[in-house]
């Protein structure tokens, strides 16, 4: 057992572990650029397979373009026409006329290859060559008739006869010239299906090569490479990129014709696009086989490189008295793991003691600043003055001066504690100390200053610090208000937040307002802890930023400050609804 702990180092697990890495490593890379090549070769093969599509394509369309110029010559023929303008008329033309209209296609018809008939129809669909009673509605479906409507003397490529599988139709509506192109017949034209066959010399009769597929509108063949019976019908309407007939896969190309509306494929087996895979699939191996040798020693060397560091830092650290804050519970199998843990662990506990009195500190330091805030002011030659001042202005029948009196004996008899008091305070109170000292501002700045309160009931019993919002009306007043030409004013704003158990408070002033970049400034220095104010001894935005993240930590997410330039300002926090401190009402406080 001992000596199989000493084979388990981290050297050992390090050569190991890159020695999987290798392997899969070189697995992935072989399998992707196999994969990758694989797909460029299949793809060059399916560039060949389009140009051949291209080409097959420009074939067809010249064989429908032969096909469109005859029946257009057939349908503009000048016997033709006077013949369907005289039918128009009700004048039903002779026998012998027939005849002589049969005599005119059997002319046309010797000029093209694979026309197994033309036939032409007067406007109610009676025949009027070849020389049978035979209705066009009979020949081919109603709605293949439509269709040539809609075209108004355009040919229209049917598919394959619904009577005969071996041809295919195509008609056109014959306009009569002579009557403003008016509706005078219909011709149409039956196709040898073996007129359309595309295959030349560059298709292999052994199938290694392409094999091209022609289908109808409907998906019938009118012309294939591939026996009757494989059913490739299927496999080509599927649309997938690679398809299956007979057992064998192909690579499909599909080239649609604007004439015809016709679908034309060109399959290829897969087989053939893949040609040069094997010599590939050697080159991977043999590079594989290189490379792992070439890593095994290349890990061997690494691996002794980065033990031999850690071991000595295991040493250094055996003697260390600064760490993280939380001790390591894990534990490894490698014995040079298990030691770094003990020495880490070790740093750890005399860390926790260092916060430990660092946590203390901050907090004596901060009640200390506010008591010395508060102690500022001699409270009782204060509270003798003020109500002297208040007796005074009563006598005079100052009313208004004495008002104000009582609110600034109020305001300061609230800043000011005994050392026995508690720092935490309901919201209630702290909007009152907010309006007394509103009422003074507004008697100092007379018709420039207006103002509101507005909170609802459910929020003023929430617990909050001290002095955490006089702040921010005062920084409204003077940074705000006092800035701009003419009145302006404040409401100072409570309520519930969007986040559940939590209350919003919100100062809002239409003051000059900041850029972006004095906003963005302003954050700044609050959370470099910097006092913005420029008048009085106010607590400053730094300090209410700093007690919030005193007294609630990551509960609250500090000030909120949100400015426009020529749009006011508006500054607030969230505070949970409950907190860990003790609240003293005014009569403990008064006794």
């Amino acid at each position: 057992m001992l000596k199989l702990g000493r084979l388990n180092t981290l050297r050992n697990q390090i050569f190991i572990g890159f020695l999987l890495v290798m392997i899969i490593v070189l697995a992935l890379g072989g399998t992707f650029t196999y994969d990758r090549v694989s797909v460029l070769l299949r793809h060059s093969a399916e560039r060949h397979i389009q140009q051949t599509a291209v080409q097959a394509t420009g074939k067809l369309e010249a064989l429908v373009r032969q096909i469109d110029t005859l029946t257009a010559q057939v349908a503009t023929d000048a016997s033709v026409q006077r013949l369907l303008i005289q039918e128009t008329e009700g004048k039903r033309i002779t026998f012998s006329e027939r005849q002589s209209l049969q005599q005119i296609a059997s002319n046309y018809q010797a000029y093209g290859t694979g026309i197994r008939s033309l036939e032409l129809y007067t406007t109610d669909y009676r025949r009027l060559f070849p020389l049978d009673d035979v209705s066009l509605n009979s020949r081919i479906p109603e709605e293949w008739i439509v269709r040539a409507d809609r075209e108004m003397g355009r040919l229209v490529w049917l598919g394959l006869d619904p009577n005969d599988s071996g041809v295919a139709i195509a008609i056109r509506r014959v306009r009569l010239i002579d009557r403003s192109f008016s509706h005078g017949g219909y011709l149409t034209m039956r196709i040898e299906r073996g007129y359309f066959e595309l295959s030349d010399s560059s298709v292999a009769d052994d199938g290694s090569r392409e094999s091209m597929v022609l289908l109808d509108g409907a998906g019938r063949t009118i012309a294939s490479g591939f026996p009757s019976y494989y059913g490739v019908e299927e496999s080509i309407a599927s649309g997938e990129e690679s398809v299956s007939i007979d057992g064998e896969s192909y690579i499909a190309i599909r080239q649609r014709s604007e004439s015809t509306g016709w679908t034309l494929a060109i399959l290829t087996p897969v087989d053939y696009s893949t040609e040069g895979i094997s010599v590939l699939r050697a080159a991977i191996v043999v590079a594989g086989v290189i490379g792992g040798l070439l890593f095994l020693v290349l890990t061997f060397i690494l691996s002794t490189m980065i033990t031999r560091p850690i071991l000595n830092l295991m040493k250094a650290m055996r003697g260390a008295r600064l760490g993280s804050l939380k001790p390591n519970p894990y534990t490894s199998s490698t014995m040079e793991i298990n030691e770094l843990n003990y020495a880490y662990n070790q740093m750890v506990a005399y860390l926790n003691e260092l916060i430990d009195v660092v946590y203390q500190k901050e907090i004596i330091q901060s009640r200390t600043e506010l008591k010395a805030l508060q102690a500022q002011i001699n409270p009782h030659f204060l509270f003798n003055t003020l109500e002297a001042f208040y007796w005074e202005l009563e006598e005079k029948g100052e009313e208004e001066l004495a008002r104000i009196v009582v609110a600034m004996s109020g305001l300061f008899r609230y800043v000011i504690s005994r050392p026995d008091e508690d720092e935490w305070v309901t919201i209630s109170d702290e909007l009152d100390h907010a309006e007394r000292y509103l009422q003074i501002m507004e008697m100092r700045m007379v018709d420039r200053l207006t103002w509101r309160i507005e909170v609802d009931n459910a929020s003023r019993s929430v617990p909050i610090p001290k002095l955490l919002v006089q702040p921010l009306v005062e920084n409204a007043i003077l940074h705000g208000v006092e800035q701009r030409a003419g009145p302006g004013s404040v409401v100072l704003r409570v309520e519930a937040s969007e986040r559940p158990g939590y209350t919003s408070v919100t100062v809002v002033d239409t003051g000059p307002g900041m850029n972006e970049e004095a906003s963005r400034a302003l954050r700044e220095a609050i959370e470099e802890g910097r006092s913005l104010s420029s008048k009085g001894t106010g607590v400053g935005l730094a300090n209410v930023q700093r007690r919030l993240n005193l007294y609630y930590d990551s509960r609250a997410q500090g000030l909120d400050i949100r400015s426009a330039e020529g749009e006011g300002a508006s500054f607030g926090f969230e505070i949970p609804n409950e907190h860990g401190g003790e609240i003293k009402n005014e009569e403990d406080s008064d006794r």
